[in-house]
């Protein structure tokens, strides 16, 4: 910090110093302007008036009185004297203080005779600076003398050195005023904070410190406080996997972490390349006025794939949907992410708006989604919805072989229902490319899957694919029953696996989760959370305007699988039945709308608020009522306050893949507390055995869970909630990408050796 101030003071003394003298020396040649014009100015008066008392004298041709004209003029300020001349440039008369100085005619005279008018010139007498105006003297019109005006210039040169004395002095004053004010700001704003700064990473990095304590008075440089933060929150995760892992050694677990899947990963892959497929992005770019904003989707699926994208420097690429998307990436549509600590690439595609109609919001969402759950809602399926769903699929693939052309033997791991053909369409012309599709929806059996009129090209896209990955084995089976019907192949049920055209595809189960970690499970604080989960749950009830005394808990999109409004119905049987509770139990559905402009959808969020309003007329009383409804998307930090104060959390699907809103809640009860209500037609409910299973269509069966879960004991509470969390541990969301993408490098590739040189030589032809 010395040498910074060292250096900043020699700067701004040079600096000053070089400014000054370039106004000093600007001010210096006007002085002498305008000196040197005041003086011209009374030459030229006096020579006027003196011109024709000489001129008279000359021609009286009186000697005498023209040495008296010349002596009465001559004791003006800084006039050294008054000479005349003739025109043959004798002197005639001369003033006695300048025939002294003047010994020969000026040559001034001898031009303003010759040009017959005023010349006037700057010249030196010795040492001496003078200014001389000559003027011709007329007889009548005849030219017959010259006469000179000589002044003292040497007063102008000293008025100079006194502007130049003055104007140091000055600067001297403003040179030592200028540097102690900057020195005593410099101490304020930068290094006081910096020294304070320095103190918070050095408690940081001894860890009597979390990243979460903001480093201090570091308004002033945001982006330094930011890479701090960044810094900090790495040595924190890096400090924390640290201690994990020693723990781990020490009790002999194998818990998946971000760090041990990156690790475990980048081994496994080999310094091969993985490339990420999905609808979604991991960031959009949102214009907000005029700023950019960075905007991270909540997906569980960015918690798992990131710290393998990190590891191998991936590439992400998804459909570009934000406003700002394409202001911030290159020429070849990427950007580097995370925005803070860039260590992957994200590609975006971009989609007209009549093919996200008819691909995402058509076929897919009014075609494939209600296929596969089995909700009861018809599926659409129009021929330009499939042939959308064609070009899209064909649009990704051309990114993904674009981004892998020059990548030998590349990862692809493709995500959803959105991509059916893709794996296809990758191996057709990358047969060396490992190509995994994950499918988080539910396979339906093959008579249902049978309505869709494209079942055939849908069934030959996925086995494209080297894996395809299920949450459960029931979904896997069912379809694998599907391609026993389909599609002409060879079908090994004690290996789960599919041939068709020499391919072989194998199909197993890989059950997503959440990122709860050893840290989140033990805790030894339970009673002391469980008393904060009371005062949030009041605290909550306050800022919904409500007054209850039990709080249960839903999360969903409003969507016609989740089982909203049978979920409604079950509370309304509840406090029909239970009427003790009328006044004390009031439920929180927190709400997102989702594909509004689906039909479906958009009546669905109608039905949901009208029941809500139905249920809460017939039974609200005062400051309570039995249902809130929060209609908008909440983030993750928003959700999880209600997750931990409620006395119960009811996922009622009527078909879903996985559902993470059941491990959400449970992954965020450090307490140990609450319990969870579960359709028996999850994914999860394979799992998570200790929950409250119900069937969403008996709505007494759950109306009576609801009663068991608020009067159950806090000691079952606790173990039931304790045995579900540690099984989310085991089988956390890295563990879920662990052996997703290990299985896939294990898979045996039978492709041609030459196959990559040849798509690089049509690449290179087309």
């Amino acid at each position: 910090m010395r040498l910074l101030s060292i250096r900043l003071i020699v700067s701004l003394i040079v600096g000053i110093t070089l400014v000054s003298f370039g106004f000093s020396y600007y001010e210096v040649l006007a002085k002498k302007r305008s000196l040197r014009t005041d003086l011209e100015g009374r030459a030229e008066m006096l020579g006027e008036s003196l011109v024709g008392n000489v001129e008279r004298a000359w021609n009286n041709g009186s000697q005498k009185d023209l040495q008296k004209v010349l002596q009465r003029f001559g004791s003006r300020e800084s006039l050294l004297g008054v000479a005349v001349y003739n025109r043959q440039g004798g002197l005639v008369a001369i003033s006695p203080a300048l025939a002294k100085t003047l010994t020969v005619s000026p040559a001034a005279v001898s031009q303003a005779m010759n040009d017959g008018h005023q010349d006037a010139v700057y010249d030196r007498v010795g040492d001496l600076p003078i200014h001389i105006l000559a003027l011709p003297v007329r007889r009548q019109d005849e030219i017959v003398g010259g006469l000179a005006i000589v002044h003292d210039v040497s007063y102008i040169r000293s008025q100079s050195v006194q502007v130049w004395r003055e104007s140091f002095v000055r600067v001297l004053v403003q040179m030592f005023l200028i540097v102690l004010i900057t020195l005593l700001i410099v101490r304020w704003s930068i290094t006081g904070p910096i020294a304070r700064a320095a103190l918070w990473m050095r408690a940081l990095r001894t860890g009597k410190i979390s990243f979460r304590n903001a480093p201090p008075d570091l308004a002033e440089f945001r982006p330094l406080a930011r890479e701090f933060a960044t810094l900090a929150e790495s040595l924190t995760n890096a400090r924390s996997a640290a201690e994990n892992e020693a723990r781990l050694r020490d009790t002999a677990q194998s818990l998946w972490t971000a760090d041990r899947l990156a690790v475990q990963l980048r081994m496994r892959l080999n310094d091969r390349h993985l490339f990420v497929v999905s609808n979604r992005e991991p960031y959009m770019h949102q214009r907000n006025g005029k700023n950019i904003e960075v905007v991270v989707p909540p997906s569980g699926l960015v918690t798992a794939l990131e710290p393998v994208l990190d590891a191998c420097d991936g590439t992400w690429i998804a459909h570009g949907s934000g406003n700002a998307d394409a202001e911030v990436i290159d020429a070849h549509d990427r950007i580097r992410v995370p925005p803070d600590d860039p260590r992957y690439t994200l590609r975006r595609v971009w989609l007209t708006k009549e093919e996200e109609e008819g691909y995402y919001y058509g076929f897919a969402n009014e075609g494939l989604w209600p296929l596969c759950h089995i909700a009861h809602t018809r599926p659409l399926f129009r021929a330009g919805d499939w042939q959308a769903y064609q070009d899209v699929n064909r649009k990704f693939t051309d990114a993904v072989l674009e981004e892998i052309a020059d990548v030998e033997k590349p990862v692809v791991l493709v995500q959803d229902y959105h991509f059916a053909l893709m794996p296809r369409l990758i191996k057709e012309k990358r047969p060396d490319a490992r190509v995994a599709i994950f499918w988080h929806i539910p396979w339906p059996n093959p008579e249902a899957f049978g309505i869709c009129p494209w079942q055939k090209q849908l069934v030959d896209g996925l086995l494209g694919a080297d894996l395809i990955g299920f949450h459960i084995q029931s979904h896997c089976n069912n379809f694998l029953h599907t391609v026993d019907r389909v599609v002409e192949s060879r079908v090994d049920w004690e290996h789960f696996s599919v041939l068709r055209k020499d391919h072989r595809t194998l199909v197993h189960p890989f059950p997503i989760s959440v990122a709860l970690t050893a840290d989140d499970v033990d805790d030894t604080t339970n009673a002391l959370n469980a008393s904060k989960a009371n005062s949030d749950r009041a605290s909550l009830m306050r800022s919904l305007g409500v007054e209850a005394m039990y709080m249960g808990v839903g999360v969903d999109r409003v969507d016609y699988t989740k089982g909203i409004l049978e979920r409604f119905l079950a509370i309304e049987r509840f406090l029909e039945k239970y009427p003790s509770y009328q006044g004390k139990f009031t439920f929180v559905q927190i709400g997102a709308p989702s594909r509004t402009h689906i039909k479906r959808y958009h009546d669905l969020l109608a039905e949901v608020e009208a029941e809500t309003e139905r249920i809460n007329w017939r039974f609200q009383s005062g400051n309570w009522k039995p249902i809130v409804f929060l209609k908008r998307q909440h983030s993750h930090e928003e959700i999880l306050p209600f997750y931990q104060a409620a006395d119960l959390c009811l996922v009622t699907s009527l078909h879903d893949g996985m559902n993470l809103v059941a491990k959400e809640f449970l992954a965020a009860r450090h307490d140990e507390r609450g319990v969870l209500i579960l359709s028996q037609f999850t994914g999860a409910a394979r799992e998570l055995r200790d929950a409250l299973l119900v069937n969403p269509y008996d709505i007494d069966q759950t109306a009576d869970a609801i009663r068991a879960a608020l009067e159950m004991a806090p000691e079952d509470k606790q173990l039931r909630v304790h045995r579900m969390r540690q099984l989310i541990k085991d089988r956390n969301i890295y563990r879920w990408a662990g052996d997703l993408i290990t299985e896939l490098c294990d898979v045996r590739l039978d492709e041609p050796e030459d196959s990559h040189d040849k798509f690089r030589s049509s690449v290179s032809a087309a």
